[in-house]
C-alpha cells in the first residue's frame, strides 16, 4: 500500500479546502479520496441550472430520509454531492456564514477556541468578496462572493422595501457587522461561474507533486491498529485498494458520509454497530446522532407586471439564455436568482434571528418547473433554530447500502409554535405597500393563518428540506460522552483521525452550511499542522432581545384579513 502523510475522505466542501492547505508545503504528501467524478458539466458552471446537478444522479448521492412521523409519514430527499467539490458543486451557492451569537453558542456547547473571534479570520482567509476586505469580509481569498446580477429585476428591491416597512431595518452586509435586517444576498460565483470548492481550492492545487487525488473511489472502511487510525480501505473500479496514513485520516465525507464510514468501521453506538453486524472497535454514543436540518416552505404570489423569471421558462428562452451565458457569462444564466433575502427575529426574547428569507423573482419548484401560468414570485422562508434531532445509522456493514437518515422533524412544541410565527410574520411582510404595485393573488399558503391546527396541518404537508444536513458528529468537550470530536476537531478516544465537515457543528447555524463548513475547514487546517490559530475581535450589531423590530406592529392583522387577494 501506498503511504502518505495525510489521507482525506471526500472532496466536497471541507475536502478540498483541507487538501490544499495540507499540501502547501512540499515535504507533505497528501492523498484526497472522492467517491465521485470530475465537475466538468455546463449544469454545474451554469449558475442558473442549479436544479440539474442536484436531480442528476452522476453528482448526488441519491439519499432518502426514513417515513418521518410528525410529518405524516413522508420521506424527505436528502441530496448530497457525489462529485469534486462536493455539495458545493450541486447546491445554491447561498453564501451566508451565520450570526456572529451562533459561534458563542457552539463555545456554549463545548467547542472551546470555536467563538466568533475564532471563527472570523478563518471566514475571511477564505473569501475574496466583490467590495473588497474590510474588518469583515475577505479580499484575497480563493472563494469569490458577490451578489450575482446586483438585483436588476425591481422585486428584489420592493421585497427589501417591504421588511423595512414591516419594521426590520435594513442591511448592507448581512456577512458582515449586521446579519439582521433584509438586503442583496451573497453567492459564491466567480465571473458568471458557479465557485465550488473545487473550483477554489483543489484546481489551483492540483499542480502540485505532492497531492494525490483519487476520484470515483468508495471507501469501505478505515483501517486501525488498536486505537489509531493507519489508513482507509476503498473500492474503485470494482477493485479493493488501500492507503497508509503516517500522520492522521481526516474524514470529510459530509454529516451523512461522516458518521456512516465511522460505523462500518467499528466506531460508534455499541448496540447500533452489534445490530449492524460490525465488530465493535471502539463504543461512541454520539457517532451519527444529533442530526440537525432546516426545513423551508414557498410563500407564493401571481405578480401583476410580467417582469419575472416565469416568462423566461419556455425552450426558447432558456436557449437564449445558454447562448448569451456560454459566450459572455453574462445574464440570467450568470445568477442563482436568490439577490434579496432577511433575517429576522421569530418574537421577543430571542436574542438573534431564527428566521431566514430567500426571495426569487419567480414561482418555480425545486425541479425549475414553474409552479403555475403566468408571472409570479416566491419567498422561501423556514425557522433556522429547530430543537429536533435526529440520527444516521448503517444497517449493515456494506457500503453500498442506503443510510438510514431520520431526521425527527417537528418532533416539538416549540418547532411547530416557531412555524406559526414564522407564517404570519411573513404574510404581514409579504403585505406591506412595497410590494402593492406586483403582489397578486395569493397562490400558497392561501388559508387562515389564524388557526393553529389548520397551519400545523399544512406545514406538515408542505415543508421540504432546504439541505442543510449538519451535527451528527458533533464536537464538544472532552468529558461529553455524546461528543464524537473536541475541539481540534480528533475523534474522541482515538488517535491519528479527525472529522472535518458540516458533521461537527455542535449546534446548526442562522443560514445556509457551506460557508460556515469551509470556514472550519480553514481553521481545522491550522490545527492539523499545529499552527497558532487565529483570533479577530470584531463589532457587531445586536437588537434589544425585548423587542422584535425596530417599530412593533400586530402581525395576527395580516393573519386575520385572509391570503391576499388581487384587486
Amino acid at each position: 500500500m501506498k503511504e502518505y502523510d495525510y489521507i482525506v475522505i471526500g472532496a466536497g466542501s471541507a475536502g478540498c479546502v483541507l487538501a490544499n492547505r495540507l499540501s502547501e508545503n512540499p515535504g507533505r504528501s497528501v492523498l484526497l479520496i472522492e467517491a465521485g467524478g470530475d465537475d466538468r458539466s455546463l449544469f454545474i458552471r451554469m449558475p442558473t441550472a442549479l436544479s440539474i446537478p442536484m436531480s442528476t444522479p452522476r453528482f448526488n448521492w441519491g439519499y432518502w430520509g426514513q417515513p418521518e412521523p410528525y410529518l405524516d409519514g413522508r420521506r424527505m430527499d436528502c441530496a448530497r454531492g457525489k462529485v469534486l467539490g462536493g455539495s458545493s458543486a450541486i447546491n445554491g451557492m447561498v453564501y451566508v456564514r451565520g450570526h456572529p451569537e451562533d459561534f458563542e453558542q457552539w463555545v456554549t456547547a463545548g467547542a472551546t477556541g470555536w467563538g466568533y473571534a475564532d471563527c472570523l479570520p478563518y471566514f475571511r482567509r477564505a473569501e475574496r468578496w466583490m467590495g473588497g476586505a474590510d474588518t469583515y469580509r475577505g479580499g484575497a481569498g480563493p472563494l469569490d462572493t458577490c451578489n450575482g446580477n446586483n438585483m436588476k429585476n425591481p422585486l428584489y428591491q420592493a421585497f427589501i422595501d417591504a421588511g423595512r416597512e414591516a419594521g426590520y431595518g435594513v442591511t448592507e452586509d448581512y456577512n458582515g457587522y449586521r446579519q439582521e435586517g433584509f438586503g442583496p444576498m451573497h453567492m459564491t460565483v466567480r465571473g458568471g461561474e458557479r465557485c465550488s470548492t473545487d473550483l477554489a481550492y483543489l484546481q489551483p492545487a492540483l499542480r502540485r507533486a505532492n497531492l494525490t487525488v483519487v476520484t470515483n473511489a468508495e471507501v469501505d472502511k478505515l483501517k486501525f491498529s488498536g486505537f489509531r487510525a493507519t489508513g482507509v480501505l476503498y473500492r474503485r473500479a470494482g477493485q479493493v485498494s488501500g492507503a497508509i496514513a503516517r500522520k492522521e485520516v481526516i474524514l470529510s465525507a459530509g454529516s451523512i458520509g461522516s458518521p456512516t464510514i465511522l460505523q462500518r468501521s467499528g466506531v460508534g453506538p455499541m448496540s447500533l454497530l452489534m445490530s449492524a453486524g460490525v465488530p465493535v472497535r471502539h463504543d461512541l454514543p454520539g457517532v451519527g446522532e444529533n442530526l440537525q436540518d432546516h426545513l423551508e416552505v414557498y410563500f407564493q404570489y401571481r405578480c401583476r407586471e410580467p417582469i419575472t423569471i416565469n416568462g423566461h421558462l419556455n425552450w426558447l428562452s432558456k436557449l437564449r439564455i445558454g447562448a448569451q451565458w456560454v459566450l459572455t457569462k453574462t445574464g440570467l444564466g450568470a445568477t442563482n436568482h436568490f439577490e434579496s433575502c432577511g433575517f429576522i427575529r421569530s418574537r421577543a426574547g430571542v436574542e438573534w434571528p431564527d428566521i431566514q428569507y430567500h426571495f426569487l423573482p419567480a414561482a418555480i419548484r425545486y425541479d425549475g418547473q414553474a409552479a403555475f401560468q403566468g408571472h409570479g414570485f416566491q419567498v422561501h422562508v423556514g425557522p433556522n433554530k429547530p430543537d429536533s434531532r435526529g440520527h444516521v445509522r448503517i444497517s449493515g456493514p456494506e457500503p453500498n447500502r442506503q443510510p438510514l437518515i431520520h431526521f425527527n422533524y417537528l418532533s416539538t412544541e416549540k418547532d411547530l409554535a416557531d412555524w406559526r410565527n414564522c407564517l404570519r410574520l411573513t404574510r404581514e411582510i409579504l403585505q406591506q405597500p412595497a410590494l402593492d404595485a406586483y403582489r397578486g393573488e395569493e397562490i400558497q399558503p392561501a388559508i387562515d393563518l389564524s388557526d393553529d391546527a389548520a397551519v400545523d396541518s399544512w406545514v406538515r404537508q408542505n415543508v421540504e428540506t432546504a439541505y442543510h444536513p449538519s451535527c451528527s458528529c458533533r464536537m464538544g468537550a472532552f468529558d461529553d460522552e455524546m461528543a464524537v470530536v473536541d475541539p481540534e476537531c480528533r475523534v474522541r478516544g482515538l488517535r491519528g483521525l479527525r472529522i472535518v465537515d458540516s458533521s461537527i457543528f455542535p449546534v446548526i447555524p442562522n443560514g445556509n452550511l457551506n460557508a460556515p463548513t469551509i470556514m472550519v475547514a480553514e481553521r481545522a487546517a491550522d490545527l492539523i499542522l499545529g499552527k497558532e490559530p487565529r483570533r479577530q475581535e470584531a463589532d457587531v450589531w445586536r437588537a434589544p432581545a425585548w423587542k422584535t423590530r425596530q417599530r412593533e406592529h400586530d402581525p395576527m392583522r395580516a393573519v386575520t384579513a385572509g391570503p391576499a387577494r388581487s384587486s
